[in-house]
C-alpha cells in the first residue's frame, strides 16, 4: 500500500492568515501545511480520506489520477469543504463517487451540497456522489476491508479507519479502550498531535505519544499539526526513533 500525505495541517493550515508566528514564516517546506487528508493506493482501489478545502490543490500537487472512493472522518469544514472538486473524477471515470461516512456526516453533506443530491432537474455539471451510511462496524469497498475506529473529538464522535496494517486517526481527544484494541498490531499509525499545550478537543504531543506507547505500532506519523507545535526540524529531534512528524507530500509504503 502506498500512502501519500496530502495535507498535515490543522483547520487553519500553516501559514495562518495574518499570523506573525515564526513557524508561519518558515522557509522549510515541511512547515507549509494544507488541511489534513491522506491518499491510499492499494491493490484493490485508490481511496482518499476527507476532502478538505485544499482538495483540488492536493490532487494537482500529487498528480493523483484516480480516486475510487472517499472515506469521511467527520463533517467539520476542514474535512469536507472540497467535496465539489470530486467532479473531475466524475467526468474522467464516468461514474458517481462512492462516499462513506456515518449518518451525521452524510446528512451534513446533503445540507451543505444540496445541488449534488437533487433527484429532479439536477444541474448537469453538479458533482455525482453515492452516499453510503456506515456505523462503527467493519465494511467492504470493492473487496477491501475497512475497520472503523470511533474516537472522541471532545464530545463529537469521529471515525478513524484501519485498512490492512494502516490505521488513520484525526481530530481525537480520547479513545476508549475497546477502540484502542483495534489499533494494536498496525504497522503504521497516523494520529493527530495539534501542539505541545493541552487542547480541549485534540491530542497534544504528549497525549499522542502516550497513544503510540499503548498501541505499539512499528511506525507512527503525526498530523493535524498547528504552527504552535513548532518547527518541523526541531520537533522531529524530540521524538522517539519510530515516531515522525508527517509533512505535505510525504510518501510511505505500508
Amino acid at each position: 500500500m502506498r500512502v501519500v500525505f496530502l495535507g498535515t495541517g490543522t483547520s487553519q493550515g500553516i501559514p495562518v492568515i495574518g499570523n506573525d508566528h515564526p513557524v508561519c514564516h518558515s522557509t522549510d517546506t515541511r512547515d507549509k501545511r494544507l488541511r489534513t487528508s491522506v491518499y491510499l493506493e492499494t491493490d484493490e482501489l485508490n481511496l482518499v480520506i476527507d476532502t478538505g478545502p485544499d482538495f483540488r490543490q492536493q490532487m494537482l500537487s500529487n498528480n493523483i489520477q484516480r480516486v475510487d472512493a472517499v472515506l469521511y472522518t467527520h463533517e467539520h469544514s476542514d474535512h469536507v469543504a472540497g467535496f465539489d472538486d470530486i467532479r473531475p473524477f466524475n467526468f474522467k471515470q464516468k461514474t458517481d463517487m462512492p462516499m462513506y461516512g456515518d449518518i451525521r456526516v452524510c446528512n451534513a453533506l446533503r445540507r451543505s451540497f444540496p445541488y449534488a443530491f437533487e433527484t429532479e432537474n439536477k444541474y448537469p455539471g453538479a458533482p455525482g456522489a453515492i452516499l453510503n451510511e456506515i456505523e462503527n462496524k467493519p465494511f467492504s469497498i470493492g473487496g477491501l476491508e475497512v475497520l472503523p475506529i470511533e474516537v472522541m473529538h471532545m464530545n463529537l464522535p469521529v471515525l478513524g479507519y484501519r485498512i490492512k496494517d494502516f490505521t488513520y486517526i484525526t481530530d481525537a481527544k480520547s479513545i476508549a479502550d475497546q477502540e484502542l484494541e483495534k489499533i494494536k498490531g498496525s504497522k503504521v499509525l497516523v494520529l493527530n498531535a495539534l501542539r505541545k499545550e493541552i487542547h480541549y478537543s485534540h491530542f497534544n504531543l504528549e497525549e499522542a505519544l502516550k497513544i503510540v506507547e499503548k498501541t505499539k505500532p512499528e511506525r507512527a506519523y503525526f498530523v493535524h499539526i498547528s504552527h504552535l507545535l513548532g518547527f518541523h526540524k526541531e520537533v522531529s529531534r524530540e521524538l522517539p526513533e519510530n515516531v515522525f512528524l508527517a509533512y505535505d507530500g510525504l510518501n510511505i509504503n505500508v
